[in-house]
């Protein structure tokens, strides 16, 4: 996502994804109006990996628990084990405090389930950036989330 995302103090928030640069059997399906839901073509396993740039304006350290929502019969479950906690450090000198939060799952999904990833913050000065393209040095933009999904292989239909 190249846009800057934030959260209302102690909600649930999903992230969203205005950018695709390859599709092969994952799209992104809106619902609700937020383009959030990883959605999958075809059954199997897939390791779907992200990072969340994090940044903090407040002068104290504030927590963000990052988790996983898989579908369930079109609703959506949290998946148990999946939240992540990070501390966003304090801004200094002036500058906000950043932190890049990544990791990867490895999900059983069904033909057109989807995944979508959430987080909550205590503190509406934490928020989720992208930022625009540095000088001295000169360097790249950055984006506020990144997620790859990819087949990793067809679900066993073994029998004995």
């Amino acid at each position: 996502d190249t846009t800057d995302q934030t959260a209302t103090a102690n909600t649930a928030t999903v992230m969203t994804f205005n950018t695709t640069d390859f599709s092969n059997g994952v799209s992104v399906v809106t619902s609700g109006g937020k383009a959030s839901r990883l959605t999958v073509a075809q059954a199997g396993i897939y390791n779907l990996q992200f990072s969340v740039q994090l940044d903090n304006t407040d002068t104290q350290e504030h927590d963000v628990s990052i988790w996983l929502r898989q579908d369930a019969s079109g609703a959506g479950t949290d998946i148990a084990g999946s939240t992540g906690l990070v501390g966003v450090p304090s801004s200094h000198g002036g500058l906000s405090g950043h932190l890049i939060a990544g990791w990867n799952y490895f999900l059983t999904l069904d033909a057109n389930d989807f995944v979508e990833i959430w987080w909550s913050t205590p503190s509406t000065q934490v928020t989720i950036q992208a930022y625009a393209a540095g000088t001295s040095p000169t360097r790249p933009t950055t984006a506020s989330v990144v997620a790859t999904m990819t087949f990793v292989s067809n679900l066993s239909t073994e029998t004995a």
